[in-house]
């Protein structure tokens, strides 16, 4: 398989993911309160949805910099691949459930919450193979320095250290382990996987 198929189908499905994020947010319609109030009392899906579409767009962005630097497509490459879409395809899932059963309190929100950090939680062990599997040699177009080779599996797999933590906050506050997710996801937005380039010697600054 050459890259742009890997692309491809990768691109197919996370758009496929994202569209449905959207499926959650909706309202009861007339005879159920004003619309205002509605809207309010669906503050958790809309904070969710927004949270959750700004994680697949950053795994979007840099998945394309990753293939774009990559210099051979073998099978370990597709089954990690597989993995990392496997949890991105459950984030609309993870999504709804837990925007339901936030507010409502007590072991279900709590369990929802959990359930939605476990997702992010294999979805970041997922990105964080593949880019481990970038630093290997051969792997990479461009491949990043060895010298540079922890610092960049420290900065790009951070979010498995966060999201596990997460896990157990939902059983004490919920809130407070969505706030965690939120954060990392305004963390990756400024943080960029190595891409490819003439000039290229690992990490492209902003």
């Amino acid at each position: 398989m050459d890259r742009s198929r890997l692309e491809a189908f990768s691109d197919g499905v996370l758009a496929v993911a994202i569209t449905l994020l959207a499926l959650n947010l909706t309202v009861a319609g007339p005879g159920h309160g004003t619309l205002l109030h509605q809207l309010g009392d669906r503050w958790p899906a809309f904070l969710a949805y927004l949270i959750s579409f700004v994680t697949i767009g950053i795994i979007w962005v840099n998945h394309h910099a990753l293939v774009g630097n990559i210099a051979v497509v073998d099978r370990r490459l597709m089954f990690i691949n597989l993995i990392l879409l496997i949890f991105v395809v459950l984030i609309p899932f993870a999504t709804g459930t837990m925007a339901q059963y936030l507010t409502h309190g007590g072991m279900d929100s709590s369990v929802a919450m959990a359930i939605y950090a476990a997702v992010f939680e294999g979805m970041s062990l997922g990105f964080a193979a593949l880019i481990l599997w970038t630093l290997a040699p051969g792997n990479s177009i461009h491949p990043v320095p060895v010298v540079r080779h922890r610092s960049v599996a420290l900065r790009f797999t951070l979010g498995v250290f966060i999201y596990l933590p997460a896990i157990g906050l939902a059983f004490i506050s919920p809130p407070a382990a969505l706030v965690v997710i939120g954060l990392v996801a305004v963390y990756y937005i400024f943080e960029r996987t190595p891409s490819p380039g003439p000039a290229s010697e690992g990490l492209e600054d902003r």
